[in-house]
Parts: structure tokens; C-alpha cells; sequence
């Protein structure tokens, strides 16, 4: 019997400050003449229940793109976590009844076709509150499946605990972590360098071959 996937809104985490490339937003450079943020947002919509971008600074820089841009409630950028949380304020207050809420990363250019079935499906059979991608024996933590009752946890753990590390506040629940093939390419490549850039160039044409 197959299983429906769950109704599920995505938040894209464009937080980074792209040190590595000279600053500015990396999920705005180009690969083949689109952005990285288009070819995550064309990735995502038909998986998801509608996208987010978490971002922030002027909103105004990523209009283009024609999707809500959510900054974080918590001060000081303290890092994913508080674009995760913002992402399950927006699905609490924007889809009631909704109970998960995907997280992904702004500059991965080429995420799997079936990220949300999969993490759906894993979490659901290891009857797990978290779900994580994994490629090539590493976790990739902020693309990830977030149980919406967490929110409050989550806030009280970075307001009040002052925590800041993805890991140390999901090793406080069952979480399921679902491992892709890296064949042709890792699906979770993400676009750090100058270099990096060019090897999503080259990515590119087996992608869409």
C-alpha cells in the first residue's frame, strides 16, 4: 500500500555569509546562466507545500524569485537553527494543521527528485521526530524533515540554552537519517568556492542528461 506523503512546506536556509567567495548571497551566483536559488526552488515545488527563504537583510534582493522571505526571530545570526525555527514559526502560522516542515539549504543546486518521499517514509518507519539526508558517510543536517510541535524546544534551546550546533539539539530526539547514492554525483553538492562553481558547471550537463 503506498503511503501518501504528508503535506509538506519547505524553508530554504540563504543565511551564509559566503566568506569563501567574497561575501554577498551564494545561493545568487550562477550556474549555467541560473541561479543557484532557481534550480533549488524549481528542485523543491512540485515536493513541497509551498517555499520560504530564509534570509536576512533587504528582502527586496531575491523579488525575483516570487516566494515569502522570512528573517530569523532570533538575534544575534545564530546560524541554521534559527532559519529552521523561523521556517516552523511561518508553517505553524501559515498552514495550520500541517505537521512537518523541510529544511534544505539554499546552495545545493541539485537536490534529489525524491527528497521529501524519502525522508517521509524513513521517519515514518523508524517512527522517528526528525528526519536528516546523508551522502557519502556524512549527515547534511539543515536538509532535513522537522516536526512542527518542536518549535517551542527548538526556541527555548536557542534563547535560552544559547545553543547553536544542529547535531547537538537533534541528538535530543529519535531521528532517522537517510542515506543517497553519490552516482553519478552527490545530490547534496553545494556550491562553497569559486571552484565549487565550476565543478557545478560541469555537474550540470550530467544532471540533465
Amino acid at each position: 500500500m503506498t503511503i501518501d506523503v504528508p503535506r509538506t512546506p519547505g524553508v530554504l536556509l540563504a543565511g551564509g555569509l559566503a566568506r569563501r567567495m567574497g561575501g554577498g548571497d551564494k545561493p545568487m551566483r550562477k550556474i549555467a546562466g541560473r541561479t543557484i536559488l532557481d534550480r533549488v526552488i524549481a528542485r523543491l515545488t512540485p515536493q513541497c507545500d509551498g517555499l520560504v527563504l530564509n534570509a536576512n537583510g533587504d528582502p527586496a534582493r531575491f523579488a525575483q524569485f516570487g516566494i515569502p522571505v522570512i528573517a530569523d526571530s532570533v538575534v544575534g545570526f545564530p546560524g541554521p537553527l534559527a532559519g529552521i525555527l523561523a521556517g516552523l514559526d511561518w508553517t505553524a502560522a501559515n498552514r495550520p494543521g500541517v505537521n512537518w516542515m523541510l529544511s534544505a539549504a539554499g546552495d545545493c543546486p541539485f537536490l534529489p527528485h525524491d527528497l521529501v518521499a524519502r525522508l517521509d517514509s524513513e521517519r515514518r518507519q523508524q517512527k522517528a521526530e526528525l528526519a536528516v539526508a546523508a551522502s557519502d558517510g556524512q549527515t547534511h543536517p539543515v536538509i532535513g524533515l522537522w516536526s512542527v510541535r518542536l518549535r517551542e524546544e527548538l526556541r527555548q534551546a536557542l534563547v535560552v540554552e544559547g545553543l547553536r550546533k544542529i547535531d547537538r539539539w537533534t541528538s535530543r530526539y529519535p531521528i532517522a537519517t537517510i542515506a543517497w547514492p553519490t552516482i553519478p554525483f552527490d545530490p547534496f553538492f553545494n556550491a562553497n568556492t569559486i571552484e565549487d562553481i565550476a565543478e557545478a558547471e560541469r555537474l550540470v550537463a550530467l544532471d540533465e542528461s
